[in-house]
């Protein structure tokens, strides 16, 4: 069955469990920028735990459409991700398979935010080989019919237990750590499973 979501900043493993068996998934195009929400932020695990990466975007005042709100890179977060993010993973078992896709994308600076976490979408429905068709928006609907899963706001930073009831209830091996940590980006996942990841996902 379609399903209609934005578009997350390298989005989360709960985001991707709900994309997992879609046909069809339809980015929102035509919604307004929402402040503090995952359009512009993801979790990773570290040495110190869970952590953010911000992502600075310059249309901080009013209601802007998401397909038109900038990434600021007068600020040096790109660099400080990049590093946040191999610190964190340069010893998972198959950070080296898929780093070099990761850098590629976040170094091409892309301008608009929307684009770039598309390309970020992409790049993960690739890697865990989901098929599914991916379709941009065109007008905003407030509400779809029965025939596609409106799963737009359901993965927010502020509502973490509902994030994490998406999770299966096996458990994988991390890098730091003995308590399993969530909820936190595909990143996490991907580096620490390889191509396992898809049947983590599809797990119950």
């Amino acid at each position: 069955m379609p399903i209609v979501i934005e578009a997350h900043y390298l989005p989360g493993i709960a985001y991707f469990k709900s994309l997992a068996n879609a046909e069809l998934i339809l980015i929102e195009k035509k919604e307004y920028f929402v402040k503090q929400s995952y359009r512009s932020r993801c979790y990773i695990n570290t040495e110190h735990g869970r952590d953010v990466l911000l992502l600075p975007v310059t249309n901080k005042t009013g209601k802007t459409l998401i397909e038109s709100v900038r990434i600021d890179y007068n600020q040096k977060w790109l660099n400080n991700h990049w590093r946040t993010i191999q610190s964190a993973y340069a010893k998972a078992a198959f950070f080296e398979f898929y780093a070099d896709d990761l850098h590629a994308i976040l170094f091409k600076k892309n301008e608009f935010l929307f684009d770039l976490n598309v390309e970020l979408l992409t790049m993960c429905l690739k890697w865990l080989r989901i098929s599914a068709k991916l379709e941009e928006t065109s007008q905003y609907e407030m509400y779809y019919g029965e025939n596609i899963i409106d799963c737009r706001n359901v993965f927010t930073p502020k509502n973490q237990p509902l994030e994490e009831s998406f999770y299966p209830k096996a458990i994988y091996t991390q890098v730091f750590g003995n308590n399993f940590v969530k909820p936190l980006s595909l990143l996490d996942l991907i580096f620490c499973q390889g191509p396992q990841a898809k049947a983590y996902l599809q797990a119950e």
